[in-house]
């Protein structure tokens, strides 16, 4: 009989300081503001530093507001029946659907990560993920998915099967695939919300989304922004390591298993389905953070070191020059890390 444990919605990889669901700017002091509240299932937080005088604190709420629910409830959400994505979803296969541009600019980055990945991102995984009980519809999940379910499942997933053309702002799908953009939307609505920033001429802010972080600037003073991972145990958050943006233009992301998953006779399954296998993964990686300039690209990233595991996720890594750190489970039920190169220079003392 199945044992459920553990049933989380989305949750932030990131230990942050959120002041309450609130829609509107409060002064921290030291002039940063801070905008909370929630959206695409999860929170997010907008810290600025040095608001412009001449925009006011309740209209740069209220776009924010407008833009984020652009992004979710019209556009991303696989909730919201009536969003861009949920009518794809409902589209007939072969059948050319108009895109938005943010609809297209997304699936173009994913297929690219698919590509480069060798399948382990895949947006159509959903499929497989309602199987095994890690969808929108809780109701589905009774116990341990047979292989002939599996295989069923596993039919309908591939990004091979799906097709864009940009330059008729159309796509379109050559099979029944379901289409679940959450490993990588949030981070888009991070780039997205941060490139309104630039256009407004703020220059130092940290924004979030789910965890997901792009950090422009410093606070003031100079000082670098300090966002702290969590450590990967289902309990408390606690901090598990800190490190500096150190005054860069930074996008953070991360992945994890330690909070979403369920145990069946004494076996634990985790929410990273690997679309290949059509399984939970089993390997030792228990957490994977990425730096990049794109938070979008950042948190596809992340999603897919946790599919790939230890050895293929850390040649990846070091193929593509990019800034990871991984948390591994170790066989004395600690952990260790591996921290590559380029995310090694933002650890260690701020002043460096």
């Amino acid at each position: 009989m199945k044992e459920l444990l553990k049933r989380h919605s989305s949750t932030a990889i990131f230990l942050l300081l959120l002041l309450g669901s609130v829609f509107y700017f409060t002064d921290r002091g030291e002039d940063i503001q801070q905008l909370t509240g929630l959206t695409m299932g999860t929170s997010y937080q907008v810290q600025i530093v040095d608001m412009p005088e001449d925009i006011a604190a309740e209209d740069l709420a209220a776009d924010i507001g407008e833009l984020l629910n652009q992004l979710d409830t019209k556009t991303f959400s696989t909730y919201a029946s009536n969003s861009e994505l949920s009518r794809f979803n409902r589209h007939g296969v072969n059948v050319p659907f108009s895109a938005s541009e943010q609809m297209i600019e997304v699936l173009l980055m994913a297929q690219e990560i698919s590509a480069l990945s060798g399948g382990a991102f895949d947006v159509s995984v959903g499929p497989l993920v309602n199987l095994w009980g890690f969808g929108p519809d809780l109701a589905v999940f009774e116990t341990v998915p047979t292989q002939s379910q599996i295989d069923a499942a596993q039919s309908r997933v591939g990004f091979q099967f799906l097709r864009i053309s940009p330059s008729n702002q159309e796509i379109w799908k050559t099979r029944d695939v379901y289409v679940d953009l959450s490993a990588i939307a949030k981070g888009y609505a991070v780039d997205q919300l941060a490139e309104y920033l630039d256009q407004i001429g703020i220059d130092n802010y940290f924004l979030e989304i789910g965890g997901e972080l792009k950090i422009k600037g410093s606070k003031p003073g100079s000082e670098g922004w300090v966002p702290a991972i969590e450590a990967p145990v289902d309990a408390a958050s606690q901090v598990y390591q800190i490190f500096y943006s150190r005054g860069d233009n930074i996008a953070v992301a991360g992945s994890g298993d330690y909070r979403n998953y369920f145990e069946e006779e004494g076996q634990r399954y985790s929410h990273e389905i690997d679309p290949r296998s059509g399984r939970p993964v089993t390997h030792s990686l228990a957490a994977a953070y990425v730096i990049d300039e794109s938070t979008a690209r950042a948190d596809a990233l992340a999603t897919t070191y946790m599919i790939l595991g230890p050895d293929a996720a850390e040649a990846l890594a070091l193929r593509q020059g990019q800034a990871v750190y991984f948390i591994y489970k170790s066989d004395e039920d600690g952990f260790e890390d591996y921290v590559s190169a380029e995310f090694s220079r933002y650890l260690g003392n701020d002043l460096q």
